[in-house]
């Protein structure tokens, strides 16, 4: 595989703090912390995708209200949208696993990039459900992009992580 550390990319990532499941309450998100790792090690942009509306910071309410937005196949609002990548040949695409799933925050914000060809380089963040149904899921949302392999997390470890995104990029 070509060397893409070099190439210019963005990490497009949605994270929450607040009560996590196995961790209780935390101040940095755990997507975020991996997100910084790969913007540390590839020079890569950020971009946090955020829920206009923000989830409730209570574990079960956020857990309900996810579990709706994709049931009815929701687009909640972000409160900034990145539209244009052309600058970018890779893209570094994740946050955790709602319900199997990737967050409908992040479906709203990956329907309005612009389709040109990238290469999308996908990582998780979760506790037990590893990668689910989200490299399907990723496959049909960017069927305008090359989607390599995929890094799932545990959210309880991310500080220990460093050394399998390295070996990962």
């Amino acid at each position: 595989m070509t060397d893409l550390k070099d190439k210019k990319s963005i990490v497009i990532y949605f994270s929450r703090a607040d009560e996590n499941y196995a961790v209780g309450y935390i101040g940095k998100w755990n997507t975020e912390v991996v997100a910084e790792y790969i913007q540390e090690l590839t020079w890569a942009d950020l971009f946090k995708v955020e829920r206009k509306v923000p989830y409730s910071n209570n574990y079960q309410i956020c857990c309900d209200e996810a579990q709706k937005e994709i049931y009815n196949d929701e687009r909640p609002e972000i409160v900034n949208t990145l539209e244009n990548i052309d600058d970018y040949e890779v893209i570094y695409v994740w946050g955790p696993i709602y319900w199997w799933q990737l967050p409908q925050p992040m479906v709203t914000q990956l329907e309005k990039l612009n389709r040109e060809w990238k290469i999308v380089r996908p990582f998780t963040t979760h506790e037990g459900s590893g990668l689910a149904w989200v490299p399907n899921q990723l496959k049909n949302l960017c069927k305008w992009a090359e989607v390599l392999d995929w890094v799932a997390i545990r959210g309880s470890g991310v500080y220990e992580a460093k050394e399998t995104i390295e070996n990962w990029l």
